[in-house]
């Protein structure tokens, strides 16, 4: 005769073994909406996307962004190895940001989320919801 607990091991692991993969699923989401969410991370990244920018750029193409919270996303940026700060020494020292080769892999993920949210307006619009 076997116990009730016997008889839950084998749905006790079954839960366990979603559990993790459920984790494992979700964290490489996780991570990746780290490093593009907030409000400015995906205007920046467009704007770095036409090429090289001084600061002041930068500050030019991504309207209402304070200098200081624009140093503080660079600055996380190219901790995760998203932006790579170059420092020039002509005849005026100038300072550009670039993006680096690992970021251009987030191109289409910011090209679909484009796609969706022209979608989602649409839907929204269609249903007088907006």
């Amino acid at each position: 005769m076997t116990t009730n607990n016997e008889e839950n091991v084998p749905n006790v692991k079954k839960r366990v073994e979603r559990i993790l993969k459920c984790k494992t699923e979700v964290q490489p989401i996780m991570d990746a909406m780290y490093v593009i969410t907030g409000k400015w991370r995906i205007p920046i990244t467009i704007a770095l996307m036409e090429g090289n920018r001084r600061f002041s750029e930068i500050m030019k193409e991504v309207p209402k962004i304070t200098s200081k919270v624009l140093a503080q996303q660079l600055k996380e940026m190219e901790l995760n190895g998203f932006v790579e700060k170059k420092i020039y020494s002509d005849n005026v020292i100038r300072t550009e940001y670039e993006l680096t080769e690992y970021s251009w892999s987030v191109k289409p993920v910011i090209l679909a989320l484009r796609d969706f949210g022209i979608n989602h307006r649409e839907k929204l619009r269609q249903e007088n919801l907006i």
